[in-house]
């Protein structure tokens, strides 16, 4: 239910359950746990790249399992990672890149929300259907998606129900770009592997810097980024900023 691929630096983990729109089962929820843990453990890797199996990139949760369990919805709710996909990813330290094949319904709106970036094939769709299922969302929507797109276009969404398609996403900033299927998985492997030329350890502490500063002030925010980058930066040599140099120049003659 889960295919994990390493190529270069970068992990692709696809969400296999074509046959039921890749929905968050229990065992998928905790498989994805697993893979995350092990992957920002991997020396190997520096990048994760997330997509879907199929038509879909995930319908969020397993609404038949649900039904026949008397305590399912409380994964709803869940604070623990190995039963919150969207942990499991706000948890991993590298770049987390959602490679959106098709759509992504409730908590699978909610997974892809907690990606670091979002590329999209002109299949994906959007959809926040807590309100209709008679459930309120606790992987973090509510808050999120209006932080992303606006508090008017986030009501719009969710007070409804309605579908957004990628183009529509594209345009609200909810995705960083649109591509055409065939392309969907070229176009994440491309950005994957121009994040992974960079050493990890580098890429971690930025994408850590974003995260925290984001959730600030912005007076608080800029004394985060002080704090952390004359940390960072005393640790820095001359030697090694040549050694970046040289490489940064011989990147620009090839691009």
């Amino acid at each position: 239910m889960l295919l994990i691929e390493k190529t270069d630096r970068v992990a692709v983990i696809t969400l296999n359950r074509p046959e039921a729109m890749n929905a968050l089962s229990r065992a998928l929820r905790a498989a994805l746990h697993d893979a995350v843990v092990e992957l920002s453990a991997d020396p190997d890797v520096s990048v994760l790249v997330l997509t879907g199996a199929g038509r879909a990139f995930t319908a969020g949760l397993d609404l038949k399992e649900l039904g026949s369990d008397p305590n399912g919805l409380g994964a709803a709710n869940a604070t623990g990672a190995a039963e919150n996909p969207v942990l499991a990813i706000l948890e991993c330290p590298k770049p987390v890149i959602g490679a959106i094949n098709g759509v992504a319904i409730t908590g699978g709106f909610e997974v892809a929300l907690a990606c670091d970036v979002l590329i999209a094939s002109t299949n994906a769709r959007f959809a926040d259907t807590h309100a209709r299922v008679g459930i309120m969302p606790g992987w973090g929507l509510s808050q999120k998606l209006s932080r992303t797109i606006g508090i008017y276009r986030a009501k719009e969404l969710s007070l409804s129900g309605n579908f957004l398609d990628a183009r529509t996403a594209c345009d609200w900033g909810l995705v960083n770009r649109v591509v055409d299927p065939e392309d969907l998985m070229p176009a994440a492997m491309k950005l994957a592997t121009d994040m992974a030329s960079i050493p990890s350890d580098t890429l971690c502490l930025y994408k850590s810097i974003i995260d925290q500063g984001y959730d600030l002030a912005m007076g608080e925010a800029l004394n985060l980024e002080h704090r952390l980058s004359s940390a960072n930066n005393r640790t820095v040599t001359p030697e090694m900023v040549e050694a970046r140099r040289a490489a940064i120049q011989a990147r620009g003659r090839t691009q």
